[in-house]
């Protein structure tokens, strides 16, 4: 196996890994105060790919990667299409899924903020 095909495969790892993190990282929060400083800008992230149809660089890293081993890149589209989308769920539920996803950081979030109330300066 060509090194770029591992690479390709850690980075899909990787990218498996931040949506994980993206739908459920505040909750971690909650247990480790300090995630939360991590945790915002990857719930922003995740939020403007979403809604601004923005192109990840995790994708284009896996794709260059791939192609580079000889094998199909991801055909155009993006991660969660290639992956995801019609895969693990059909595709008429992305809209009631991203919707849940975003109620997941709601939900995080409003716990981080009832668990660490009053602690704001011990956390920076």
């Amino acid at each position: 196996m060509a090194w770029q095909a591992v690479l390709a495969d850690a980075v899909m790892l990787v990218h498996f890994a931040f949506l994980l993190f993206v739908v459920l990282g505040g909750f971690l929060a909650w247990r480790w105060p300090k995630l939360i400083w991590v945790h915002v800008p990857a719930a922003v992230w995740g939020f403007a790919t979403v809604a601004f149809s923005i192109r990840c660089p995790l994708t284009d890293v896996e794709e260059w990667a791939r192609e580079r081993a000889g094998e199909e890149a991801l055909a155009g589209t993006g991660f969660i299409d290639h992956y995801i989308e019609g895969v693990l769920y059909p595709e008429r539920y992305t809209a009631v899924l991203q919707l849940l996803a975003a109620a997941s950081v709601i939900v995080s979030w409003a716990g981080f903020a009832w668990r660490h109330r009053g602690r704001v300066t011990t956390l920076a």
